[in-house]
C-alpha cells in the first residue's frame, strides 16, 4: 500500500486539516481537531482558498473518512465467529486488532445457521469480551448479526439444512435465549412467518430485521417492511433476481424509503454491471459488506467451515461443490474496487463502506464529536484508477514509498 507523507510528525490534537474533500460535503473542507483529540467541526474551505497557517495539515484535495463498519462479517485469521466459546477472548481482541488495521472501525460478528446450543455458546463469548483496561487501537463490536437458522431452504445457499428452522416467535425467542441484547440484525426469510409475528417481535426488542436467504414476493416482503423489517441482507445473492414480471424483495426494497441494502463488492457474488444498476436504483439506502470468513488474513488453500471445507482461492470461497460461500477479502477491499470499475464516483464508494453503513445502524456519521483516530486518507490516481488509504495518524510524518 502507498504511503505518502504529511510532514514533521504530530498528534492529531488541536490541529486544522486543510483541503480535504469529505463523503456528503461539496468541494474542499477545513476540518478542526480540539484538543481532546475529537473532530470538532468541518466547514468548506472559500473558493481558491490555500492553507495559510504553517501548522496545519494540507491533505491536497485527498479524500478524508471514518473508518468502514462492516455489518456482516463471519471470521477472521482462522476463527470463524459460529464456534466461539468460553476462552476465545483473545481471539476476539486478536481480530479487533486486525480488522482496525484493515480500516475498520466497527463490526457486528456474524453468526451463520448452525444450532441453537452453538448460537448459544457463541453469543455468551461476545457477551463476556472485554476489552483490556488499556487497549490497543482495534475495531468495535457493534453487536452481533445472527444470519439464519430462519432462512428459506431453497434459497439456503452455503448454510447447512439440518440446522435450518422454521419461524415463529417461539422459535425466535428460543434462538435468542438469554442473549437477545447482544444481538443487532437477524437475517431471515419473511415467507416462512405469513403471520408476521416475529418480525414485529424482533422490531419491538429492537433487532433490526433484515431479508434474505428468501423466495419472498415483492407483496411478502412489502409486508415485513411494513411490520418493521429495514434491511436485505447481501443483495441479489440468495433471493431471486430483478424479473419484470416477478420483482420479488430486491424491487420491493429499492423502491422502499427506509430499507437498507448490503452488497457485496468483489466481482464474483455480483456482477460490477449490476452494481451499477443496484447503485443508480437506490441512490443513498446502499451499503457494502465483506461477508468475509474465518480465512480473512490468511493465505489460500483449504479451510474448515462448520462440518465441511472451503477452499479459498483468489479471495473467494466455495464448498466442494462449488457453492459460492463468502469472501476472504476486507470491506474496503470493495471500495477500491468500485472505483476500479468506475461503478461510482470516489465519494460515493467510500460513503458505501463508512457512512452508509453507520446510518443503516442508526449511528452518527463524520462530524463533531468523532475520534480523529478513526480518520483514514484516501488517495485516488486518475491514471491507474487506484484508490489507497490509510490511518491518517498513522502516517503522519511517514516517508513516503
Amino acid at each position: 500500500m502507498t504511503l505518502f507523507s504529511l510532514g514533521p510528525p504530530r498528534a492529531l490534537q488541536n490541529i486544522k486539516i486543510d483541503r480535504a474533500r469529505i463523503p456528503g460535503h461539496r468541494g474542499l473542507q477545513q476540518v478542526w481537531i480540539d484538543a481532546q483529540g475529537d473532530l470538532q467541526r468541518i466547514q468548506p474551505m472559500a473558493q481558491g482558498d490555500r492553507p495559510a497557517d504553517p501548522n496545519a495539515l494540507d491533505l491536497g484535495g485527498d479524500w478524508l473518512s471514518l473508518g468502514g463498519v462492516d455489518l456482516q462479517i463471519n471470521g477472521a485469521l482462522g476463527c470463524a465467529f459460529s464456534d466461539l466459546g468460553p476462552g476465545d477472548g483473545q481471539r476476539l481482541q486478536d481480530i479487533c486488532q486486525f480488522l482496525w488495521c484493515q480500516g475498520i472501525d466497527g463490526f457486528l460478528p456474524t453468526i451463520v445457521t448452525t444450532t441453537t446450543k452453538d448460537v448459544h455458546r457463541a453469543l455468551a463469548a461476545v457477551a463476556q469480551f472485554e476489552r483490556p483496561p488499556q487497549p490497543p487501537a482495534a475495531a468495535e463490536i457493534l453487536g452481533v448479526h445472527l444470519e439464519g437458522p430462519f432462512l428459506n431452504p431453497s434459497k439456503r445457499g452455503a448454510h447447512p439444512t439440518e440446522s435450518l428452522q422454521p419461524l415463529s416467535v417461539t422459535a425466535v425467542q428460543r434462538v435468542l435465549g438469554a442473549y437477545g441484547a447482544q444481538v443487532k440484525v437477524m437475517t431471515l426469510a419473511p415467507e416462512l412467518d405469513p403471520s408476521g409475528a416475529a418480525i414485529a417481535y424482533l422490531h419491538n426488542h429492537h433487532i433490526i430485521v433484515s431479508l434474505g436467504h428468501s423466495l419472498a414476493t415483492a407483496a411478502q416482503a412489502q409486508a415485513a417492511f411494513d411490520r418493521g423489517a429495514t434491511m436485505v441482507t447481501h443483495a441479489f445473492n440468495a433471493m431471486p433476481g430483478l424479473h419484470h414480471r416477478q420483482p420479488g424483495l430486491l424491487a420491493a426494497a429499492l423502491l422502499h424509503p427506509r430499507v437498507w441494502c448490503g452488497v457485496i463488492a468483489d466481482g464474483h457474488h455480483v456482477d460490477p454491471l449490476m452494481l451499477q444498476v443496484l447503485l443508480r436504483a437506490c441512490p443513498r439506502r446502499v451499503f457494502l459488506v465483506s461477508d468475509a470468513l474465518a480465512p480473512l488474513g490468511l493465505s489460500d488453500g483449504l479451510y474448515p467451515w462448520d462440518r465441511r471445507h472451503i477452499k479459498v482461492q483468489a479471495g473467494t470461497a466455495r464448498l466442494a461443490d462449488h457453492t459460492l460461500a463468502g469472501t476472504t477479502l476486507s470491506l474496503l477491499v470493495g471500495v477500491e474496487n468500485l472505483v476500479r470499475w468506475g461503478a461510482c464516483s470516489v465519494g460515493r464508494a467510500i460513503a458505501l463502506a463508512t457512512e452508509v453503513p453507520r446510518q443503516a445502524l442508526g449511528c452518527s456519521g463524520i462530524g463533531p464529536g468523532q475520534p480523529a483516530s478513526a480518520l483514514l486518507r484516501w488517495r485516488y490516481d486518475p491514471h491507474t484508477k487506484k484508490l489507497n488509504w490509510q490511518r491518517l495518524e498513522a502516517i503522519l510524518g511517514s516517508p513516503q514509498g
